[in-house]
Order: structure tokens, then C-alpha cells, then sequence
């Protein structure tokens, strides 16, 4: 999937995109979505975050597209549009998102594991965590080996991931029973779910967190054999994912009832296809979701290391993460996420991190980079900057701007008060690594507007540290 050169073809990178969007997000996607909304409601969701991330994904296309020069996707975006300071942030957050969730993958991998081996539990045993621990640098030395093999391995666990879902699909959709998809349309009879605004809120990050990835191509882009592809990719992933993840959710609303599945235990696809056609089914799905996690977290520790590594390049992030083995792969990067994915895990053991809370912290810590993004894809769009000779694109290109811009921002307020804290606690120490980066160049830390951006964050920051510690703030 990659030429002598070790470039990347469009293959690898749809590859890439799907591969860390279909993790082990959409297999609990059964009971993630009843837990929170009634099936109205899911429906209603699903229409705005289709509209919403087809628009980001088209940001992405045309930012690829008119912006060649910008390698690193979100994090050049974010730098070239907003300054230094917002560039360093998307990165630094989007690398704490993928590394946090990558702590969650090993969790539910442990936790489906717990299926045929009981002393596994929930994913956070001790038997897990060493587990969990010997498997992360497996990965670790295999993608010391080369990125073009580990994107290659990707690929195949990419294809095999894919098989139990169309089975899946196939054999709802004949289990599918309109009286019960239509028997509490609206959640009336689970009171405790709220109004259908507060239950399309929040399943809001659900549907965040099994999107994550849709920039997938464009971190890689300095390694795509052809720029254009990068675009293409993005989208043709973007809309074969949206079609997986809104079958599955919507025929397993027709197989059981909402309460049955808010009820279910994750992976919560196995319970379901167990409902259907018994026991071989839970061990279908259980099989494929650990096929799924083995590449997503394959994918996220590609995806980890390149963001680190095409901020250091232009002076972001400090000298130290620039640097490539052999093999051209951003070595120290790697070393520093996968030391900071250990020091998670062994904290599981002590807290009660659950998959569920490991992944709305990733999915906030997200929602900035994606914010700037769809600012800067509208900013660019706003200029005329490199529209001189197509102004009948300029005008889409504002209207596909401003919708994502609004989905970013709707986003931030359906995610909610306490994760904005708790990002702001995770952003705050960032500014060791940025102030050494700034130092390494001789260039003054912040700019005027950055200095109040960097006090509104660590006002955030302080808050979550006396939420956490006072108890009105839980992780």
C-alpha cells in the first residue's frame, strides 16, 4: 500500500482514517447511546453530527487541498490561523486525547478479554493492567520498526474488523422488530434520561468519541504519495464509518428495548448478537473487537507520535521530539507517549476509571484542535485567501466553514461545564514544553492576546484542582 519511497497511497490512508475511527467505540455503541437517549432522540442526534462531522470532514478536504505547505493536520491548522500558542495547544491536546484513549482501548480490551477469562474483570485488575502493560510495548518496539509496516499491519486489521460488523448488520436487520424500535420513541417511560434537548446533549460526546480519527489523514499528510489524496481519504472514510455506526445503533434500538440496552454490559454488541442467535454470536463480536482495538491502538500510537513529532519540526514543541531513528520514526515521541499511557494504566487500578469516563476526557480534550480547524477552514474562506481564482467555491466553502464552526462550538456546550474544567487541568502543564520550544529559538514565550488566553486556562485549571479535591468535581 506504499511505494519504494515509503509514501503513503490512498488505500493505506483510508486505512488510517477508518482504522482509528472503528475502535472499540462502536461495539459499546449499543449501550453508550441507550444510557442516554431514548430512540427519538438518538435519531435526532445522529442527523446533527452527520451534518456536523460531514462538514469537518470537508474542512479537512479543502485545508488539504488549499494548504499544501500545512503538515500535521489539526495542529497546523489551529498555528497558522490563530498563532503559536493555539497551534501548540491543539497539538499538545490532541496528543493527550489520543494517548487517554488509547489507556481506554486497553481497558475494554481487558474488559472483553474478561469474557473467557474472568480474572481479567473489568479491564482494571492487576491481571489486566500487566497484561495491558506487556502489550503496549509490544506495540511500541513494532512501530520502532518503521511506520509504512505498522500502516501496512493497520491495513489488514483494518479489513478484518470490518467482517463481524457487516454480520452483525446483516443479522439485525432480519431480528429487526418495528413495535420494539417504536415503543418509547421519545423516553417518556425512563424518566431519569430528561427532555429530548438534554438527552440529545448528551449522547453528544458518544458520538464525538467514534468519530475521532476523521483527521486521521491529514496528520499523515507529509507522508501521502499524492497531497489530493489526503482529502479523498478523509472523506470516503468519514462516510463509510457513518454508515457502520448508525446501523449499528439503530438496528440494535429494533432488536431490544432501550432500557434492555442501557442495561447491557460493554462490549455491548456481543449482548445484543447473543440476544439474536445465541452464545456464538457474543464470541463473534468478542473476537472482533479485540482484532478492532489491536489496530485502533495501532493507528492512535502512529497518530501520537506524528503530531509530537511535525510540532517539533517547525519549532512548537522542544528539539528533543524531532528526532527520528533509523527507520524514520519519531523515536522520543514515541517514548513519551507510550511512558504516559503506562503511568495511566497503573492509575486505573487505583481509581475507578470506567471506559466510559477514560473516553469523555479524551473526546473533550479533542474538541479544541477540531475547533480550530473548522475556524481557521472558515477564516481562509472569510479572506478569499487562495480563492483568487475560484470565488463560486469561496461561498460553499463559507457555508461548510460557519456549519462546522457552530457544530465545534455546540459541541464544547454539550460536552458540558465539568470537562472544560477537567481539559483545563490536562492543557495548564503543557506550557513547560511550549516555554522550552520558545526558549530553544530565542523568541518570547507569549504574545499579549496569548497571555490571556494562558490566564483563562489556568483559572480553568485551578478550579478542576479544588473541584477534584473538594469532591464536587469526579473523574
Amino acid at each position: 500500500m506504499s511505494d519504494s519511497s515509503g509514501k503513503l497511497k490512498l488505500g493505506a490512508l483510508v486505512a488510517l482514517v477508518v482504522g482509528s475511527m472503528i475502535g472499540g467505540g462502536i461495539f459499546s455503541l449499543p449501550q453508550n447511546m441507550a444510557a442516554s437517549a431514548g430512540v427519538g432522540a438518538v435519531l435526532i442526534g445522529w442527523a446533527i453530527t452527520a451534518v456536523g462531522m460531514l462538514t469537518l470532514a470537508f474542512v479537512f478536504q479543502t485545508l488539504a487541498n488549499r494548504k499544501p505547505d500545512l503538515d500535521g493536520g489539526v495542529y497546523a491548522y489551529a498555528k497558522a490561523g490563530f498563532g503559536d500558542y493555539m497551534g501548540f495547544s491543539s497539538a499538545w491536546g490532541y496528543w493527550i486525547s489520543a494517548w487517554l484513549g488509547n489507556v481506554g482501548y486497553f481497558v475494554l480490551l481487558f474488559s472483553t478479554l474478561g469474557y473467557f477469562f474472568p480474572i481479567f474483570g473489568e479491564g482494571n485488575t492487576p491481571a489486566a493492567i500487566i497484561g495491558a502493560s506487556i502489550l503496549l510495548w509490544a506495540v511500541h518496539f513494532l512501530v520502532l520498526r518503521g511506520i509504512k509496516e505498522a500502516a501496512f499491519i493497520n491495513l489488514v486489521t483494518t479489513v478484518a474488523k470490518v467482517v463481524p460488523l457487516v454480520l452483525f448488520a446483516l443479522i439485525c436487520l432480519f431480528a429487526f422488530r418495528l413495535d420494539v424500535f417504536t415503543a418509547d420513541i421519545w423516553g417518556q417511560g425512563t424518566p431519569e434520561l430528561g427532555s429530548v434537548m438534554n438527552q440529545v446533549r448528551n449522547m453528544m460526546l458518544v458520538t464525538v468519541w467514534v468519530f475521532i480519527g476523521i483527521e486521521g489523514a491529514s496528520i499523515f499528510s507529509s507522508r501521502a504519495e499524492k497531497r489530493s489524496d489526503v482529502g479523498k481519504a478523509t472523506v470516503i472514510g468519514f462516510i463509510t464509518v457513518l454508515l457502520f455506526l448508525v446501523l449499528v445503533n439503530v438496528l440494535s434500538l429494533g432488536v431490544m428495548t432501550q432500557p434492555e440496552l442501557a442495561k447491557l454490559q460493554n462490549p455491548s454488541m456481543a449482548a445484543v448478537l447473543e440476544h439474536v442467535v445465541g452464545h456464538w454470536g457474543a464470541v463473534l463480536i468478542s473476537v472482533g473487537l479485540i482484532i478492532s482495538l489491536l489496530g485502533a491502538l495501532l493507528s492512535w500510537v502512529l497518530l501520537c507520535a506524528e503530531i509530537m513529532f511535525a510540532a517539533a519540526k517547525d519549532h512548537t514543541m522542544p528539539e528533543f521530539l524531532r528526532r527520528e531513528n533509523t527507520n524514520q520514526v519519531p523515536a522520543n515521541a514515541l517514548w513519551l507517549t507510550n511512558a504516559m499511557v503506562q503511568i495511566f494504566l497503573v492509575i486505573t487500578l487505583f481509581s475507578s476509571s470506567t471506559y466510559l469516563s477514560l473516553i469523555y476526557l479524551a473526546t473533550s480534550m479533542i474538541l479544541v484542535p477540531y475547533l480550530w480547524s473548522a475556524g481557521y477552514g472558515f477564516l481562509l474562506a472569510l479572506r478569499g485567501e487562495t480563492y483568487e481564482q475560484a470565488a463560486g467555491e469561496r461561498n460553499k466553502d463559507l457555508l461548510i466553514g460557519a456549519i462546522a464552526l457552530v457544530y465545534a462550538i455546540w459541541l464544547l456546550y454539550a460536552g458540558g461545564v465539568k470537562y472544560l474544567l477537567l481539559s483545563a487541568l490536562l492543557y495548564a502543564p503543557g506550557v513547560i514544553l511550549f516555554a522550552k520550544a520558545k526558549r530553544e529559538v530565542g523568541q518570547p514565550i507569549f504574545t499579549s492576546v496569548e497571555k490571556l488566553i494562558f490566564a483563562a486556562v489556568v483559572i480553568g485549571a485551578l478550579l478542576a484542582a479544588y473541584g477534584l479535591y473538594d469532591g464536587f468535581l469526579t473523574l
